[in-house]
């Protein structure tokens, strides 16, 4: 079974258990300043799970593009991924475990037909707050789960949330393939490292609410949010422990071996590596990023070069990333998701992916004559030497030492280690709230940058032009950071314009509603959207002012205050470039 064949069965399968089928949002989130990615079908659904009606209801099903950048170490076995899609089904409140265990259970056995006795499953251990999740266990009985296949964690296995302090958490159930049945069964979770218990899908439910003081509380309307990876299910169905034997990423592969004249089968680390990685960078470039060292473009920059340096171990000498994104692009069929943007943007993801090998290879250059100069002034290199090549330069470990063994030396790989070590854990640390998955902060701060992020929206087209879109904006409890479509650096008199309309506003205390109306119906009333976006047939649109005259008219998730004069004085910090054809502001209220 392919990827798309997959899909098709899982979205048939739950509208049938009368889910409403939803877009793929974009992999850049709208709402959410605590993460870079979409790294979860649950994301772009925020809002609606802490209790906002969702347009299309409460049963929802789709195939969700993701980035995860806590996997980019991972990549290079056999199922790891930065770039997946995710099938996911969520109850907004409405069935709970005793529906979710059994479709999943008739999901896996009847539509895919996979063998019960070649599924494991583990449920919530239990701990000093929560007893052991006893009716998921129960229920896994009652499917024909064999108790020795039930296999009960602890919190950081199989508990999920909240995402900050406060807020909806609970229990998830994992379900795993044995990908030796037939063999004995080993110790689990060893065979989850070893990669013979493989995770296909996770049903989390969020039953608790998490208050200030570490209480748990039931919510009143608990939800369901589950997670099944593509790439991992497909090779499950066709008999493969490798998920890049599939069809999903077999064209790229067979390309790397002709550009690199070497089997997959010989080194398929590297292999593994470019075309998870390169595929990532496609994605990415289609929703919009650019290469930088900063944010979503210094991780898109980071997958680039890292694809180049693999290659070079491969002893591809040759510009390659552009010739592998066009595979990559034509290879959408093999995905499970329709991605028009792939085409529609091909020649701009291309000439990206081109533009910055080029410069990589410049800078590799540069490093391969920095160890020519530390060698033959030192007669030595040492592994604070490496690691500042490996650091600012992108120069691999592995051509360090092969530059070394030309010239008779080692290197003190303890020391280098040690400085890689300590270098990861700062950016682990740095990068914990800027990629975590999890709810969004909705605090009231946020929630008030929020509604000020709109009505600068709507000031800055007044001022500057119609031609004026969102193109990206993260808010934090500090600020708004906005990025725009203009050509040209703002000017003062026209950032006190901006200011003076957007106080003007908050001073005329204007109600601030939200509608649900088919997408066709918000385009044509005026309300502003992200261009490239998918939308659902319903959605919601923020009004800011009356409905007939409105100030700002927005489709939006939310959430928002509901009325401007709570907002306080509004006041730009900052105007700059944010590539080209785009500005970016920071603004703050006081």
């Amino acid at each position: 079974m392919n990827a798309r064949e997959l899909k098709e069965l899982f979205i048939t399968f739950f509208v049938g258990k009368n889910h409403v089928e939803i877009p793929s949002a974009s992999l850049i989130p709208e709402n959410d300043p605590t993460t870079l990615f979409i790294s979860a079908g649950m994301h772009p659904l925020v809002p609606y799970l802490l209790g906002q009606p969702h347009p299309a209801g409460k049963r929802l099903v789709n195939v969700q593009k993701c980035i995860r950048t806590g996997d980019i170490d991972s990549v290079g076995d056999t199922f790891h991924h930065t770039f997946f899609e995710m099938l996911g089904n969520w109850s907004l409140g409405d069935y709970f475990k005793q529906e979710s265990i059994p479709w999943s259970f008739e999901f896996l056995t009847q539509k895919l037909n996979l063998n019960p006795k070649n599924l494991h499953v583990t449920i919530f251990a239990g701990d000093a707050n929560t007893p052991l999740d006893e009716e998921s266990r129960k229920l896994w009985l009652e499917q024909g789960i064999s108790p020795e296949h039930i296999h009960p964690l602890g919190v950081e296995d199989n508990w999920w949330g909240p995402a900050g302090t406060t807020g909806p958490c609970g229990p998830d159930t994992e379900i795993f393939f044995d990908t030796q049945f037939g063999q004995p069964d080993i110790d689990f979770k060893t065979g989850c490292q070893s990669g013979r218990y493989i995770e296909i899908w996770n049903n989390v439910f969020m039953q608790f609410n998490k208050t200030a003081e570490a209480k748990l509380l039931p919510l009143t309307a608990p939800n369901v949010d589950t997670g099944m990876g593509v790439e991992r299910t497909t090779a499950v169905l066709s008999g493969l422990s490798d998920n890049y034997l599939t069809p999903i990423f077999q064209p790229i592969i067979k390309a790397i071996e002709a550009l690199s004249s070497q089997k997959y089968s010989d080194n398929p680390i590297p292999f593994r590596i470019i075309a998870d990685h390169l595929r990532a960078a496609v994605f990415l470039l289609a929703d919009g990023v650019e290469v930088s060292n900063k944010d979503r473009g210094y991780v898109l920059r980071r997958l680039i070069r890292c694809s180049v340096r693999q290659g070079k171990m491969l002893s591809i000498n040759q510009n390659f990333c552009a010739h592998l994104g066009q595979i990559i692009i034509n290879n959408a069929s093999n995905f499970a998701g329709d991605y028009p943007e792939l085409s529609q943007h091909q020649s701009s993801i291309l000439t990206a992916l081109e533009a910055e090998e080029i410069k990589f290879r410049r800078t590799l250059d540069k490093g391969l004559n920095k160890i020519t100069q530390l060698i033959n002034r030192q007669k030595s290199l040492s592994g604070t030497d490496a690691f500042d090549l490996y650091q600012s330069f992108g120069f691999p470990l592995e051509l360090i030492q092969e530059e070394l063994q030309k010239h008779n030396l080692s290197l003190d790989l303890d020391e280098f280690n040690r400085l890689k070590a300590e270098h990861q854990k700062q950016s682990q640390t740095l990068s914990a709230g800027t990629f975590k998955s999890g709810l969004a902060d909705h605090s009231a701060v946020i929630i008030k940058y929020h509604t000020a992020a709109h009505l600068m929206h709507a000031s800055l087209r007044r001022v500057l032009g119609d031609h004026v879109h969102q193109a990206g904006s993260n808010i934090t409890a500090d600020r708004i950071r906005f990025d725009f479509t203009h050509p040209n650096k703002i000017t003062p008199d026209q950032i006190q314009q901006i200011e003076s309309l957007v106080n003007d506003q908050i001073k005329a205390a204007l109600p601030v509603t939200h509608q649900i109306i088919s997408f066709d119906d918000a385009k044509s009333q005026g309300a502003l959207f992200l261009a490239g976006h998918s939308y659902p047939e319903m959605v919601t649109v923020y009004i800011i002012g009356s409905p007939h005259n409105f100030y700002s008219k927005e489709i939006c998730t939310g959430p928002h205050v509901e009325n401007t004069r709570v907002l306080g004085n509004f006041k730009i910090t900052r105007e700059e470039s944010a590539g080209s054809g785009k500005r970016r502001i920071y603004a703050i209220l006081n």
